[in-house]
């Protein structure tokens, strides 16, 4: 639901938030854990505004703020989100609330919160909160056909993909904040000609574009989330990089799906934005008559009229050799065949306990147009068809010393763009 929040003529006396083109301006105020760079400071909870970030433990101390608020600020002060996760949609909302009256231009809390602002330039980040489980959807219908049409060109999609929510269990350990640099994957591959696997380091590396999706408070063992409550569960999205050794992949996935391929580094962005400030961008959710139609348990009234989430997003790579981004493509998250409500939904109809700090990836997340991939297995047709970058290197995937970023806003008529700010790993060779 809209609300004052979201007023796109809101101004904030942090000047940085007015500019058009920050991603962070008052109606947006997404959460991190972060601490000032080349310190021992303990990390603590902050949100974004404009080029500065409030620091929600000074901002605890300042006397500005009462009742829920107050509580929601202190439950921030610690170095991880689920404390604050964990008090539900009332207190993110009275929060979110508080903070957008304090932060606006004229507040007469100006002069006790000033001193509660580091600049973003200042600080480093840790992951937001424990992801205490992670699970990885496979949303994208565009992906999933041009992926099968690699392997199976007769039968792209498998009869139950446009039944069920696809997902498997992923590994939570190996997921960090962008910056994260890590080492090129090692395992067992097999060329189409060999006859006998071989080991040796990941000759096939790939990103995947996709969206984060934090899970607030959760539910006890065997009792579902109803998809009319599925997202009072969620705290809000971030910008994942799921990434994939693609030949380990190809060698190990069956009969049970991806293991080694999928579990040595993941990452995400620093910035949570919540559920609530997405409210403008929402779309409905459409299915195409000549689909099957979600089960009764997958459906509801308001995820028809506005399941969806209008997020474009943008993946570039810089090389080891050059300065220069290099653009790859654009994809938006509404593209998705199942929306946030049907995830959380379908992960919990078994009873499955979700918690605080559960991060849900989407999928890689393409467009229905070829320039719309969200992988470089899409864009290069396996590997087939290099792509030529603004400085002459070519590439069929990912090399050493090459740095995925990937960056989301969102923008509409009548709303201020909001974005995610980005998410950068770097691909070290592997260890010797």
């Amino acid at each position: 639901m809209l609300n004052q929040t979201h007023a796109p003529e809101l101004t904030s006396w942090v000047t940085s938030a007015n500019t058009t083109d920050t991603d962070f301006p008052i109606q947006n105020l997404p959460f991190a854990a972060f601490r000032r760079s080349g310190t021992n400071e303990a990390f603590r909870g902050g949100v974004a505004i404009g080029d500065q970030i409030l620091d929600l433990a000074a901002a605890a101390k300042s006397g500005v703020y009462t009742d829920l608020a107050q509580q929601a600020l202190e439950a921030c002060s610690g170095e991880d989100l689920n404390p604050f996760m964990d008090m539900g949609k009332q207190a993110w909302s009275s929060l979110r609330l508080a903070l957008s009256e304090t932060l606006r231009e004229g507040a007469t809390a100006q002069t006790a919160l000033q001193s509660c602002l580091v600049a973003q330039a200042d600080a480093e980040y840790k992951l937001p909160c424990q992801i205490r489980d992670y699970t990885d959807f496979y949303t994208s219908v565009h992906h999933a056909t041009a992926v099968g049409k690699l392997f199976r060109p007769d039968n792209p999609l498998l009869p139950n993909y446009k039944w069920v929510p696809i997902g498997y269990h992923g590994r939570a350990s190996s997921i960090d904040v962008s910056g994260q640099n890590f080492r090129r994957p090692c395992g067992q591959t097999k060329a189409p000609d060999a006859t006998e696997p071989s080991f040796g380091p990941c000759k096939r590396l790939d990103y995947e574009v996709e969206m984060g999706i934090y899970v607030g408070n959760g539910n006890e063992l065997g009792e579902p989330i109803s998809i009319e409550n599925a997202e009072d569960h969620v705290f809000g999205m971030c910008l994942f990089n799921d990434w994939s050794a693609r030949d380990i992949q190809a060698w190990e996935y069956q009969p049970l799906g991806p293991f080694l391929a999928k579990n040595f580094a993941s990452t995400v962005s620093p910035w949570i934005v919540t559920t609530e400030a997405l409210a403008p961008f929402r779309a409905a959710f459409e299915r195409d008559a000549a689909d099957p139609q979600p089960m009764e348990y997958l459906t509801s009234d308001a995820n028809s009229a506005n399941g969806q989430f209008d997020i474009s997003l943008d993946c570039l790579i810089k090389t080891e050799g050059s300065a220069e981004e290099n653009h790859l493509s654009t994809s938006n998250f509404k593209y998705s065949y199942w929306t946030v409500a049907q995830m959380v939904t379908h992960h919990t109809i078994n009873g499955c306990n979700l918690q605080s700090g559960d991060l849900l990836g989407s999928g890689t997340q393409s467009g229905p147009e070829h320039e719309e991939a969200g992988s470089l297995l899409e864009l290069t047709r396996g590997g087939k068809e290099a792509i030529t970058l603004a400085n002459g290197e070519t590439r069929t995937f990912v090399q050493d010393g090459d740095t995925i970023i990937m960056r989301g806003f969102c923008q509409r008529d009548g709303a201020r763009r909001i974005g995610f700010g980005e998410v950068a790993s770097t691909v070290l060779p592997a260890k010797s």
